[in-house]
């Protein structure tokens, strides 16, 4: 088929996902809903449904407001709204002067409940405070409330609240043109974080990075738009267009760095 000639083949099973929901709404004629999607799994869902004008498309928060979405996919004559999503926010406290909390901390403990990272979206982290926020699907809510009560030696005790009140961490990226002789991993990662290509290939053979949140052990790994590269210690990065290539077959490309 020739839909699949523009994706990963790794990517195939996501592509028949999307499709097959898309059946689901055109014969059901009822809203149907993604999992939590990775900027990469988002642009490929948006790429499939484009602008067909058969169906309403919603995403979860609308404003880019989270880095792992949900998307609601209904006929065209439905609307949705946030609080119609399948969607739970929870919400625990810890003590900060007595522990140290990151984001790792948080879904590495998630993670080790043996739960999919699908039915996760983001994790948000208030230090100032002490607070821990969460966007889960609803299948497994009453499982995380119950199962979910220890990160890293801090007991935490999770509580189901509005979602109006969830409060997205702030993030700023910075946006970079420039000229890349490949569109391998580690071509990519040297430009983007200005390092030399033999320390980005052994980083990436160290398994130090992460594209789209899964790691990559082959510096020769295809970069595509909308990938979400994270090197350890280093940050992230993200692929946001291929602008063509000169006259000299370099690849002309727009890339986003994550400030905080």
């Amino acid at each position: 088929m020739e839909l699949y000639q523009h994706f990963r083949p790794e990517e195939r099973p996501f592509v028949d996902n999307v499709l097959n929901l898309r059946d689901q709404v055109e014969r059901q004629f009822m809203t149907r809903f993604t999992d939590f999607l990775d900027p990469r799994e988002a642009h490929i869902f948006e790429s499939i449904i484009g602008n067909d004008d058969r169906f309403n498309v919603t995403c979860l928060f609308g404003d880019n407001q989270v880095e792992r979405t949900m998307y609601a996919l209904s006929p065209y004559y439905e609307s949705v709204e946030d609080d119609d999503f399948p969607v739970c926010l929870l919400e625990a406290s810890f003590p900060t002067k007595f522990v140290d909390i990151k984001h790792p901390d948080v879904l590495g403990s998630f993670l080790s409940l043996g739960i999919d990272r699908k039915k996760l979206g983001d994790i948000t982290i208030e230090e100032a405070t002490g607070t821990i926020q969460l966007l889960v699907h609803q299948d497994i809510c009453p499982f995380v409330l119950r199962e979910f009560t220890q990160v890293k030696k801090a007991q935490v005790a999770f509580i189901e609240a509005p979602l109006i009140t969830y409060r997205p961490h702030p993030s700023t990226w910075t946006t970079h043109q420039t000229t890349v002789s490949s569109l391998r991993l580690d071509v990519l990662i040297k430009d983007m974080y200005q390092m030399s290509r033999k320390d980005a290939k052994a980083l990436v053979e160290r398994e130090w990075v992460k594209v789209n949140f899964k790691v990559v052990d082959s510096p020769a790994f295809t970069v595509e738009p909308n990938d979400l590269i994270s090197v350890r210690k280093k940050g992230r990065a993200r692929l946001s267009s291929i602008e063509g290539q000169t006259k000299k077959e370099k690849w002309r490309i727009l890339y986003q760095r994550l400030v905080q």
